[in-house]
Order: C-alpha cells, then structure tokens, then sequence
C-alpha cells in the first residue's frame, strides 16, 4: 500500500504533468512583421492578380518568394487587409493594441504610447502565462534612436532585442556595450565582412527571434513572439549575394505613375505632384533609364527575397521542434511602398499598396489550408482577432477592432464565401490630408479637396473617381455616413485639426485631369490670358465651368467646418475660407469676382515633401 507521503508526491507530480500538458496543448503564436512592403513583391498575392497587375514593372519582373507562398498556401491570405494608417508610429500602436491611433498617443511618427497601453501581450502573458517576446524594430517610445529595451515592456517577457527606431543594416551582441547596431559603412562593411549571413538585420533578429521561441520550449511554456523587421524599407542596401539578384531587371514606370504624369486621370488633390504635365514625357524616359533607380529597385526585390529565406529558416525550425501545427504564423508589415504607382514612392496615402497590406496567417491545427479572405479588415483587428483564436477573454479592456477570427476559422466552402460587405476605416495621421473608408469593391476618401470614390472591382489601379455618378449614390450615402461616424468618435486628424474640407461634392468644379480636347493643358492653365480663348470651346468649358466662368451655383449636401457637418445656409460667417466660397459661391457673393483653385494652390494641398516620387 502506498504511503501518505508518497501518495501525496504522486499527486502532485500528476498535477505537474497534466498542467504542463494543458500548456502545451495552447497554440503558439509567431508574427513577422516587415516595414514598408508592396503586397505585389509577394508570389501568393501574385497568383490573385491578372498579369497587368501582378508585373507592373515589367514582364518576368518579380521576386520568386516560396516560403511565403508556401505559408499562404498552407494557410490564409487576405486580399483587402488595410493599415488604420499607413505610417510606421501609428500603425504599429493600432496593431499592438487594437485601438485607434488617437487613443493610444503615438498617432504621430515617433510619438511614444501611453505608458497604460495594454497590448495582446499584456493579456497573453497574464491570462495564459504565455512566454512573450519582441525582437527588432519597435518605434512607439519616441524620438529613442536605437533605443535598446527601453521604457515599458508593453507585456513582453523577453525584450533584450528589441530597439526602437532606425533602419540599421548590422547587430551583434558587443561585449562591452551589448546589443549594438550599426549602419551600412566602409567600415561596418569590413567588420561583418564574413559573418553577413550572422550580423546582417534581417538574419539576425530572425535568429534572436528563433531563441526567444527555444527558450519557451525548455521551459515548457506557450509561446508569442514578435520578430520586426526593419526591411524592405529605406535605406536601399542589402547583403550578397542578394544584392546583385535583381540587377538585370530593367524597371519600368507603373502604368498608373505614367497615367498620373499625363494627367490623364490626374490624380485626387491628397495625392498631388508638381511635375508639369509638358514634362510627363520627358521625366518617364529619364525615370526607365535612370541606373540609379534600377539599382533602388533591385535592393528592394533583394530584401524581399532575403525576408522570404528567413521566413523559410523559420518555417524549418518550427518543424524540428515540433511545434510546427499548433503554432499560429503570421506575416504582415505596418504599411506598404507604392513603389512608383501613381507617381509616388513610400506610404501615406490610401492607395491599395500604400494602406493595403499583406496579411497571411497559418494554423495547420486551427485554420484550413487555401483559404482566401477578401472580407476588408484592419490592424486594428489584429488584437481581438489573435486573442480569440487563441481563446483568450479580455474583459474590461477596451479595443476598437473588430474579431476576424470566426471567419478565419470557418471551414472554406468556396472563393465567394469568405467575403462579406464590411467597412474599415483608414486614417491620414500626418499631415490630416484624408481619412478612407474601404471595403473590399469600393473606397471612399474625404479630404480637403473633393471627394473621391474608387469602384475597386471596376477599376483596380484605382484612377478613376466615380464619385459624381448617380448609379453609387446609395454606396456613396451609407460610407460616407459610417466614415463621418468613425472620425467623430475616434477622432480622426481630418475632422478635428483641418479647418475645412468637401463632405460631398462642389455643384461647381474644375477636372484635374488633361483638358480631352487640349493635349498637355489643363483647367487652371485657362485663366492665363493667354489659353483663356480656349474657354468659347463647349468641349472646354463643360470639363473646365470654374476656369471659364460658366458656372456660379450654390452646392448641395454638406461641407465640413471644423468638424460640423454645414450646408450652404449656414455658412455666411466661414465666406473667407476659399473652400467655404467654392462649395457655396452665391451665398457667399463669389460669383462676380470669381472663385476656385486659383484661390489656393492645389485646394489647399501642400506638395510633398518628398519629391523624389518614382526614385
């Protein structure tokens, strides 16, 4: 008969084993999350997309990326998954958190999160016990540069990795100083010369982040770990040999940059250039010949496929351990390049590859394989969306996102199935130019310029407005009711720092676009005396009405003034505001001295201040 004392060890060892069982059978999760990345750089995505928009920089001009492939493959891909604002600070806080920006402090580039931020680490590590670990690029304790470790841990157990902001291209642990980083120089290239495959960013956070993941499993515990990578953004520059695999490409200019070089659709006044239409020509020969962008280019496609290797590093080792089927990966970035789409480079507007980014997401033990969701949501969902899946209740703690995880989850019937009408919101935290709503077919953007609607199923380049077109009055009426809701409650930069802005239409408006019947001009050229002839023509004055002084009538609808919703009867006291005068030119007695973009350059709109838009 087994005595008290022994009985008493065996039931607590019982108890250690079935806890420690009870452990392991939670999933684990790993997020690699790039910075700056084109969802087109991506094979997955590719195979979605007809050619004319999987290879818009030239036939056979892409980046072979199997891992990532094979990820999707074996899991789900979202094809409308949005940043709630595409900007590294703010991204990257909504994502943490599931909230909007505003809400959580750092809604502008290098803003620092509210110190009481909880984030799907905090609720992972205190409600399951969960091993939490951040390695790489953080960027939400301000200006901090690299800033190692610092401030809070946010919910993160192992954080030795992790630095704030800056685009370094090497780190090693120094035995003096410890982790160290360092940019791309003739000397830190002579000093990791033959440890690049080591030292470089990319393999090396991906091998921290690997260890963050051994040392869950000797201590048995379930694992998240985020792994940020500070590529494929700027500065240009990746290791060998991946840095001479993409030089024979030659790049060309997207068909949508040269389309808004010819203004022909011009593009919306949110994302306005100063190139002079006379020019377009000229500037996209110069550009498709210019050594010095290929070269830009070939080091983006280089990161990319060195992202893509790693990702299949970790991949293999999930494999060894074991782990690989109950452990959730997830591959995503804070905001996409538009890489010369529409005549721009980078992130900061609502473009498909500026806001649009990729999302894939594995489960072999949770989600069925293929699974393609075009249902539009946003980082914002990310939070509520993982802490489901992994069946983890967060009472009391508020988040704005919504929960995917239902239909990530349900099993995958047909292509149509996963995609229902939902709307996601899309903010312009910088310079408050915009705010977006979106859905997987339409985008709706407001802005202190005109409104601006894209049919994306119609017109997937997105480079015309439909917004004048009276078949989507009832599209337009219930997004734009839902976006002016969203901005008012989670108070979007649009609505409480722009003065003034276009909640629908102008009865009276100029086209941007080149004058149909007037190659290489366009409607402001016409109060030049010297063009102001060409407005006898109807052809002319019909796309140009303000330019010609054919048109003087009070707009319908609402315009925006600081933050209220006002029609013309209401505005007598705003007539100094040029915009105030645009939408309402009678009320305002506009009409006999003339009104319109002449006012104000651009509507308004400041040119960017990065003007190196397709280098």
């Amino acid at each position: 008969m087994m005595s008290t004392k022994n009985g008493f060890l065996a039931i607590v060892l019982l108890a250690s084993i079935l806890g420690s069982s009870a452990q392991n059978d939670a999933p684990n999760l790993v997020i690699v999350y790039t910075d700056e990345h084109n969802f087109r750089t991506i094979g997955a995505y590719r195979e979605l997309l007809s050619k004319e928009h999987s290879e818009l920089w030239g036939d056979g001009v892409v980046v072979d990326t199997p891992n990532l492939d094979r990820l999707a493959h074996e899991g789900s891909l979202f094809t409308s998954f949005y940043t709630v604002a595409p900007l590294c600070t703010p991204s990257r806080a909504s994502f943490m958190t599931g909230l909007y920006p505003k809400a959580t402090g750092a809604w502008l580039n290098h803003n620092a999160m509210d110190p009481d931020m909880k984030t799907w680490a905090h609720i992972l590590k205190q409600k399951k016990g969960y091993h939490t670990g951040y390695v790489g690029k953080w960027h939400l304790n301000g200006n901090e540069k690299p800033g190692w470790n610092s401030g809070k841990k946010f919910g993160f157990t192992e954080n030795k990795w992790q630095y704030n902001r800056g685009h370094w291209k090497f780190f090693d642990d120094d035995p003096v100083n410890g982790p160290t980083a360092y940019e791309w120089t003739e000397e830190s290239e002579a000093k990791f010369k033959d440890t690049m495959d080591k030292n470089f960013a990319t393999d090396f956070l991906m091998d921290r982040g690997i260890e963050v993941i051994d040392n869950a499993l000797k201590q048995d515990l379930p694992f998240a770990v985020m792994i940020s990578i500070p590529d494929p953004h700027s500065p240009n520059i990746v290791r060998p040999p991946y840095n001479t695999m993409y030089d024979h490409f030659q790049y060309k200019v997207p068909f949508t940059g040269k389309v808004a070089l010819e203004k022909n659709p011009a593009l919306p006044g949110w994302s306005s250039m100063t190139v002079d239409i006379e020019d377009s020509d000229e500037v996209i020969s110069e550009l498709e010949n210019n050594d010095v962008r290929h070269h830009y280019y070939s080091q983006i496609y280089g990161m990319v496929k060195l992202i893509d290797d790693n990702v299949g590093k970790l991949l293999d080792h999930l494999e060894a351990k074991g782990v690989d089927k109950n452990t959730i990966v997830v591959f995503t970035s804070d905001h996409g390049d538009q890489l010369g789409e529409h005549a721009k480079q980078n992130k900061g507007r609502p473009y498909e590859t500026s806001a649009g980014v990729p999302m894939i997401l594995r489960w072999p033990n949770g989600v069925q394989k293929g699974k393609v969701i075009n249902t539009a949501y946003s980082s914002i969902d990310f939070a509520p969306t993982i802490l489901s899946m992994l069946g983890v209740q967060f009472p009391g703690v508020a988040m704005h996102g919504i929960d995917a995880s239902e239909e990530i989850m349900a099993p995958n019937t047909d292509k149509n199935a996963n995609s229902k009408t939902q709307t996601r919101f899309i903010t312009d935290s910088a310079k408050s130019k915009w705010a977006t709503a979106v859905r997987d077919d339409y985008k709706l953007t407001l802005s202190p310029s005109e409104p601006w609607l894209f049919d994306l199923k119609a017109d997937p380049h997105e480079i015309y407005n439909v917004y004048g077109n009276s078949s989507y009055a009832s599209i337009i009426e219930d997004m734009q009711g839902e976006l002016y809701d969203t901005m008012f409650q989670h108070k979007f930069p649009l609505l409480s720092d722009e003065p003034v802005s276009f909640f629908n239409q102008p009865a009276c408006w100029d086209s941007r676009n080149q004058i149909s019947d007037w190659k290489k001009r366009v409607c402001a050229e016409l109060t030049d005396p010297h063009f102001s002839p060409g407005c006898q023509w109807r052809k002319i004055y019909e796309q140009c009405p303000v330019a010609c002084k054919r048109c003087c009538e009070d707009s319908t609808g609402n315009i925006l003034i600081n933050g209220q919703l006002k029609t013309c009867d209401t505005v007598a006291d705003s007539c100094s505001n040029a915009k105030v005068r645009n939408f309402c030119p009678m009320t305002c007695d506009a009409c006999a001295s003339g009104f319109g973009r002449e006012d104000e350059d651009d509507n308004g709109e400041e040119a960017d201040d990065d003007e190196r838009f397709l280098l």
